[in-house]
């Protein structure tokens, strides 16, 4: 492509004095000076390929998202950087294909993962038989822009599911209500006769209403985990839910044999959403008298540490091999065989929704340690200490061995 300039300047050659041809030179000087200003200063990457395919310039956009620099690579085949581009039909343009736009995206590794989006101008700069032919590049990074709209996808896609999930869910709920209603009834009929036949049927019924009363919870749980409500907080002293959660499944714990010790040597009110954190008790106690098919020890304790009230749930029930510790907290992972493994999901829900954290130390054979830790009211406040003066972070206490 000849410049206008160019040609009024070579026209004029022989009728220019040496002081007015380096004026004109001084000016082109400038002229180049603003260009490559201009380049440098874009986002987006700028690069320009002569006719046999190779790169003759980039600016720093270009070197920065490519991961190379201009002296290293000019004169290297831009093949190398841009791979499943017909280069030799781009760079065959003539002059009436000047304004052809050639656009796509293409992702690249090197020197992190992008996606890019770019468009290639052929260009034609005059030469006799074609030679010098070429093709400006311009190119920007919408990486960002492509992993926004994915997340979008996905999750209107998981809305969608739940959606539908929590509409199946809620009509196997009406015919499972009306079925542990006739349970009931058939189970006070059955009372009224004798004999060996009838308690058979007794009995049958009673495992029936056990399975339907499973079913209700997990169906309850799964609601609760696809449609989680904002935590209401009000300050309650936490071993008094501690207590009425305990009272919730005494009959289980006493079946089982669970032996539950105490400690609650100190009991800051807290600010909690009572029916939400009595829930995550609920789970995190069951699991723990789950864990102990033969019997043994429940200790829950109460201490404050570092602005949190530390809940601690310790068992000596079988205790989680160290493959299983990564996938806690995945839905639907659990190694019972009538669990729903929605549980301690909904505990780490739970707690997150109150600003606090969960802790899980286990050693198999020998027990777990479950900690939920509350915040404190003052800190609910200021979450986060203050840097100390020489710029560390503020020290976290170590993590207490299982004993």
């Amino acid at each position: 492509m000849k410049s206008a300039f160019f040609d009024k300047l070579i026209d004029r050659m022989d009728r220019l004095d040496p002081q007015s041809i380096q004026t004109h030179f001084l000016k082109l000087a400038r002229e180049r000076g603003l260009l490559e200003m201009i380049f440098q200063s874009m986002q987006e990457g700028v690069m320009v390929i002569d006719g046999s395919g190779r790169l003759t310039y980039a600016n720093r956009a270009a070197e920065q998202l490519m991961g190379f620099s201009l002296e290293n690579a000019k004169g290297r085949p831009v093949s190398r950087f841009f791979h499943d581009v017909d280069w030799d039909l781009i760079l065959a343009g003539d002059d009436s294909e000047w304004s052809k736009l050639v656009s796509r995206e293409v992702e690249i590794a090197y020197p992190r993962r992008r996606i890019l989006n770019f468009y290639v101008v052929p260009l034609a700069v005059g030469g006799s038989n074609g030679s010098d032919d070429g093709a400006l590049m311009m190119f920007r990074d919408v990486t960002r822009d492509r992993d926004q709209e994915a997340d979008l996808v996905e999750s209107e896609r998981i809305d969608a599911v739940k959606l539908l999930a929590a509409g199946v869910a809620h009509e196997i709920g009406n015919p499972l209500n009306a079925l542990n209603i006739h349970l009931q009834l058939i189970e006070r009929e059955l009372g009224r006769l004798s004999g060996e036949a009838a308690e058979d049927l007794k009995e049958l019924v009673q495992v029936a209403r056990t399975e339907a009363t499973r079913l209700d919870l997990i169906i309850t749980q799964f609601l609760r985990a696809i449609r989680p409500a904002k935590p209401d907080p009000v300050m309650a002293s936490v071993d008094d839910l501690v207590k009425e959660t305990l009272g919730l499944l005494r009959h289980e714990i006493e079946n089982r044999k669970v032996g539950v010790a105490l400690d609650f040597s100190e009991t800051p009110a807290v600010p909690v959403d009572r029916d939400q954190m009595k829930q995550a008790f609920f789970n995190v106690i069951r699991n723990a008298v789950q864990a102990m098919p033969d019997g043994g020890a429940l200790t829950i304790s109460l201490a404050v540490r570092d602005g949190f009230l530390a809940v601690s749930f310790r068992d000596t029930g079988v205790g989680i091999v160290p493959e299983e510790m990564g996938g806690l907290f995945e839905p639907y992972r659990t190694t019972k065989p009538d669990g729903s493994g929605l549980g301690l999901m909904i505990v780490q829900r739970i707690v997150q929704d109150h600003g606090g954290q969960i802790e899980i130390r286990s050693k198999p054979e020998e027990g777990t340690v479950v900690t939920l830790l509350l915040p404190l009211a003052e800190r609910r406040v200021r979450l986060l200490k203050a840097s100390r003066t020489d710029g560390s972070p503020p020290a976290r206490e170590p993590n207490e061995d299982l004993e």
